[in-house]
This record gives structure tokens, sequence and C-alpha cells, in this order.
């Protein structure tokens, strides 16, 4: 993986950001590709995005290649700290980039939902009461910004494992894609009584926070609205 990365000095500034935009287009279409095929597979009707959804989908991974190229620039200039070894380290990293962006997350969201932001801001995403698949990149740019700065600061702060960084990656568009399914995949009973399951962020979940905005702000886990007393259970 350190051998890839740094083929990637052979290109130009605007080359990466092609590279990266390319890199994210392809991350978008796979996770609306997913929720085609599990919605489906349950036999609900997919919902056809509209041209607003198409159009702040694409300003979405716009600005992500943007976050792309800045965390790869600091990289470069060794701001940005990254191990390459297979070690338990893919593992232990793994969990704190887990909890430690549901964390910063669960703040940034209730932030905006308390806030002058809500409004300004996060009611566009709220537009879809009944989410479907693209609504996970359905976000006004300075959130994707906001979200995007989080991500950047945690692993200025803190060097990471790089295969723990592209698990979380991974699991973070799989989770955004489960949570705008607009309906349950699991049965109730999985979900209530298999361990870790019950404590993570289900599609009910955050159908839920969709419907009702005052409750159900985490993203992976339903840990710190329980703490926090902002969950509420529909199931």
């Amino acid at each position: 993986m350190d051998i890839l990365l740094r083929k990637l000095d052979f290109f130009s500034y605007p080359e990466l950001f092609f590279i990266f935009l390319l890199e994210n287009l392809i991350v978008c279409l796979l996770a609306l590709v997913f929720g085609h095929i599990v919605i489906k597979a349950y036999h609900h009707t997919v919902k056809h995005p509209t041209r607003k959804d198409i159009l702040f989908c694409l300003v979405t991974v716009f600005i992500n290649t943007i976050i792309t190229l800045i965390g790869y620039i600091l990289w470069k200039q060794n701001f940005i700290i990254l191990q390459f070894d297979l070690s338990l380290s893919i593992i232990t990293d793994l969990l704190i980039l887990f909890l430690a962006m549901d964390f910063l997350m669960y703040i940034f969201h209730l932030l905006i939902h308390r806030t002058f932001l809500y409004k300004q801001i996060h009611l566009l995403h709220h537009e879809a009461i009944d989410p479907k698949p693209i609504d996970l990149f359905v976000l006004h740019p300075l959130e994707t910004i906001g979200f995007g700065m989080l991500w950047l600061i945690l692993i200025l702060v803190c060097p990471f494992n790089i295969y723990a960084i592209i698990i979380y990656l991974s699991l973070n568009v799989l989770f955004g894609v489960i949570g705008h399914l607009g309906f349950e995949p699991f049965s109730m009973n999985f979900l209530k009584n298999t361990p870790i399951i019950r404590f993570l962020g289900t599609s009910n979940f955050h159908h839920t926070h969709h419907r009702e905005p005052d409750c159900n702000f985490g993203f992976y886990t339903n840990i710190w609205d329980k703490i926090f007393g902002t969950y509420q259970n529909k199931g």
C-alpha cells in the first residue's frame, strides 16, 4: 500500500484531483447500486432520484474529492502519519476510528439540530422523510465540509494504520447506505437479541431520525444517544 501511494508522486495536482474524483464517483455509484440491490431483494419500491438529488450528490462527491486531495497533501507533507504494517494495530485503530468518528459526528450532528444551522443547512437532508440511498449524499456543501474537517482533524491528531482507515471508510459507506434504505432489512428479534448488533445504528434507527429529527443523532451506534438521552426506539 505504501508503494501504491508513493506512485502517486508522479502525478500533478490536477491529475491527482481527477484520480480522486474517479475514486469518489466509483464509491458513490457502488453505494447506490448496493442500495438498489438490497431494496429490490426485499421487494420494496425503488424511489428514483430527482434532478436536485443528483445535483447535490455530485456536489458532495466533488467536495469529498477535495478533502481526499487535502488529506493526501497533508500526508505528503508529514502532517498526517500513516502506518503500513500488517499487525493487530489494524483492529485497535479500526475500533478507535469507528468510535471516535461516531462520537464526533454525533456531537456535530446534535449541534446542527439544536442551532440555527438546522434550517440553514441540515433541513435539506431532512426533506427526505422516508430516505433512499442517494440521500446519503444529498447534503448541504457546508455540512459535507464539516464532516470532512472532522475526519481530517482526527487523522491529523493520531497516526492510524492505512488498512484500518480503508476498512473504516468502507464501513462508513455501508452504514450510510443501510441507514438510508427507508426500511429495516433485519428482523427486530435479530436486532434486539444479537450481541453488539443491538448497539449499532440500524436502518430503523436512522429512519426514525428522519421522521422525528429530535432523536437518534448517532451514525454507526446508538451508544451516545443512550448516554445523552436522545435515543428513541420505534422498533
